[in-house]
């Protein structure tokens, strides 16, 4: 449920969202269609204008001084800068494994966290994926081959995603069949590369969008609530994120739509937004929360905790480049935020204050989907 603003300035335009209007049919229209009615019919999370309002104020500051530009994704150290096909490559497989990195143990320093040692540095988390990537093709094991991927086994999914102590990454299984299913599509569809898909749709985030949907099963990623279907597509949004930010939005990651994509539902993003106060929850939601309750994909709480983080996101996205719009003549080289650059950067303040939220739980569940 939307809280409505309480706030004395009446101008405050947090409520519109892009949900509002007559939907064309794309997939990431109906995602925001899908958190609209989310978190319209919600029962355990509420959201709250007036703080979407002011985490808004707060973020125009840090838009104004660069900290939320498209070359973020880039200056990570772990990420490719190649700018070729195997960049591409390198972006599609990383995405085909983007899922569930959290970990029981919450300690970063303990040798039970699953961890990966790269270049003499340790990483956990989402990046533990990607050094474990980089340390396999420095190993020279062909990871962005196609046919490769199309035969791998358990075995080899072990051996390259190692822990460098005794914590093992979750959901191996399911990795290797991803990485299975992927290579097979490629192969059979794509000439054994991603980047075919991207030449095919043309410089359009839509048309990769539904050809990623269409394709590979695995970036399928929707549900049931309340007797509607609804859809997320987390992985599927990303990885045309990701190519379009790695290249920064020239050759093969330009697309003239990008910013129909909507921000990316995980289990991060809502609790920095909840950390914030845009949304809560209900007693009986934050109980389980805090009890490190295991959700189940597609479980009622677990759709409205991930419906209500696109649509604050959305509503924060609006407020955000309302207030840009309205100090442009004081700001005017200072450009519009999409809803890629919003996920980027609150995903980067959740990493850098950890320390912060360890007392804001975020909700666990363990699928293929994020």
């Amino acid at each position: 449920m939307v809280q409505p603003s309480s706030s004395a300035n009446g101008d405050v335009d947090v409520a519109r969202s892009p949900a509002d209007l007559p939907l064309s049919g794309s997939p990431s229209s109906r995602v925001r269609h899908s958190a609209k009615f989310i978190a319209s019919a919600s029962d355990s999370v509420a959201i709250h204008l007036d703080a979407v309002a002011k985490l808004a104020q707060l973020l125009v500051t840090h838009s104004r001084c660069g900290e939320m530009g498209l070359d973020r994704w880039k200056k990570h150290e772990l990420h490719p800068k190649s700018g070729d096909q195997a960049a591409v490559d390198w972006i599609f497989v990383a995405d085909t494994l983007n899922f569930s990195f959290w970990s029981e143990v919450e300690d970063v320093t303990s040798p039970e966290k699953y961890a990966v040692e790269y270049r003499g540095k340790r990483y956990t988390g989402y990046w533990s994926c990607c050094a474990a990537i980089n340390r396999a093709i420095d190993e020279g094991i062909p990871i962005l081959d196609a046919r490769y991927l199309a035969s791998i086994t358990d075995a080899q999914v072990s051996h390259i995603f190692r822990a460098s102590g005794k914590g093992e990454m979750p959901m191996l299984a399911e990795r290797r069949a991803n990485l299975q299913e992927a290579g097979k599509v490629l192969v059979e569809k794509y000439g054994g590369t991603f980047l075919n898909a991207i030449r095919a749709a043309g410089n359009s985030s839509k048309k990769l969008l539904e050809t990623i949907l269409d394709d590979f099963p695995s970036y399928r990623d929707t549900g049931i609530f309340k007797g509607e279907k609804v859809e997320f597509y987390k992985r599927a949004q990303i990885l045309v994120a990701d190519v379009w930010a790695c290249f920064e939005g020239e050759g093969f990651g330009m697309f003239t739509d990008i910013d129909q994509l909507t921000i990316f539902a995980d289990y991060r993003i809502p609790q920095v937004l909840n950390y914030f106060g845009t949304m809560t929850y209900s007693p009986e939601l934050q109980k389980k929360l805090d009890a490190n309750y295991m959700f189940q994909y597609g479980e009622h709480e677990e759709e409205e905790i991930r419906g209500c983080t696109i649509h604050v996101s959305e509503l924060l996205k609006n407020e955000l480049n309302r207030l840009i719009k309205t100090a442009g003549a004081n700001a005017p080289d200072q450009p519009e935020v999409n809803a890629i650059v919003l996920d980027h950067y609150l995903w980067d303040y959740r990493q850098l204050h950890n320390d912060d939220m360890k007392h804001t739980p975020y909700h666990k569940v363990r699928c293929i989907y994020y």
